[in-house]
């Protein structure tokens, strides 16, 4: 082991490349800038969840049961 202190990684605005996002749809993964105007504004609006924490979520449709 060494006792080497690691340094942030600090890149210069040319050193930067674009970083290309895949998400998976329907079944097939496809790059999300191919997608059209509607579905980016979809994918923008995704929210992370766990199964868990949506479960105890207080649904009013679990209260017809």
């Amino acid at each position: 082991m060494t006792n080497e202190v690691k340094k942030d990684v600090e890149l210069t605005n040319e050193e930067r490349q674009p970083c290309e996002v895949w998400t998976r749809v329907m079944g097939y993964h496809r790059p999300v800038q191919s997608f059209n105007t509607g579905k980016k504004g979809e994918f923008a609006e995704r929210v992370c969840f766990t199964e868990k924490r949506a479960a105890e979520h207080d649904c009013k449709c679990r209260k017809a049961e």
